[in-house]
């Protein structure tokens, strides 16, 4: 196992979220900018602390857009802004089922959108990965019979990307032809909980895993390589950021965590494992 990774992780906001899940940085934004999913906020962390946004009942998840602005997932449709000020174009719903939400996304290094959903229950079978375009006007299935459509990344030169299921315990991986997600196969198997994942500039995928403490960082060949130990049981996801995107931030969650234990939980913590990520790359539309 490599020694970077191993290091002690900082606490950068103090618990400010309940679920904190989707972390992404911009420097639009001035910084990381994640959800507090079940509360339907933006949080957004800069040098004068966490600031936070009411965007609906649910936010799912957060991109910038190539032209300013961003676009995030709420609970049944995705949401454009033109700047950072402005209010929200809700788009038509995509999400028909009322016991169903989306749940994680990212964009392909072309612009394309990618968002996945979830039953509130886990009904196993109820969640759809769907691709978008630049309208956002049509929601094409990728795969149907998804659990808990989790963590998506991908690879440096954008011909692999990485994808979590949850409940399967793997992570898989597409290939990315003519930005389009085809022949999804098994990458690693983990014995865990993936959730949210990130590439680093090597092809390195770290995945959060819930229920474990942990951040695994996955070779390209897929050899458990690094291990990042989390104070906090539920670890929902993870991104690189900072100036040199040499800091690898991890967003937690109080859920599932009984009351009164583990204060911690729901903070953004930090390390520094000596790789660097990859820039965000901004939806098209």
């Amino acid at each position: 196992m490599m020694p970077w990774g191993m290091g002690s992780v900082e606490n950068v906001t103090g618990p400010q979220a309940f679920h904190a899940e989707g972390p992404v940085w911009h420097p639009g934004w001035g910084g990381l900018r994640y959800v507090d999913l079940t509360a339907g906020d933006l949080l957004t962390l800069t040098g004068d602390g966490v600031t936070r946004r009411h965007v609906g009942t649910v936010a799912a998840f957060v991109r910038p857009r190539r032209d300013g602005g961003f676009v995030v997932a709420l609970e049944h449709a995705l949401a454009l802004a033109d700047d950072e000020h402005s209010e929200l174009r809700v788009m038509r719903p995509v999400v028909t089922d009322p016991a169903v939400r989306f749940n994680d996304g990212t964009c392909s290094p072309d612009g394309t959108l990618y968002g996945g959903t979830m039953a509130n229950e886990q009904t196993p079978g109820a969640g759809v990965l769907y691709r978008f375009g630049a309208t956002l006007d049509a929601a094409e299935p990728i795969e149907t019979g998804v659990t808990v459509s989790n963590g998506i990344g991908f690879a440096p030169d954008g011909t692999l990307a990485y994808y979590a299921d949850t409940p399967t315990g793997r992570i898989d991986v597409f290939d990315n032809v003519d930005d389009r997600l085809v022949e999804r196969r098994p990458f690693v198997e983990t014995g865990a909980n993936p959730d949210g994942l990130c590439v680093d500039a090597e092809g390195g995928v770290w995945v959060a895993c819930y229920g474990d403490s942990q951040v695994r960082r996955y070779g390209p060949d897929g050899r458990l390589e690094a291990v990042v130990e989390v104070p906090v049981t539920n670890v929902t996801a993870c991104t690189f950021g900072g100036d040199d995107l040499a800091t690898l931030y991890i967003t937690t969650t109080r859920e599932n965590v009984p009351e009164g234990e583990q204060p911690d939980a729901g903070s953004v913590f930090a390390t520094r494992p000596g790789v660097r990520g990859l820039p965000v790359a901004p939806y098209a539309g």
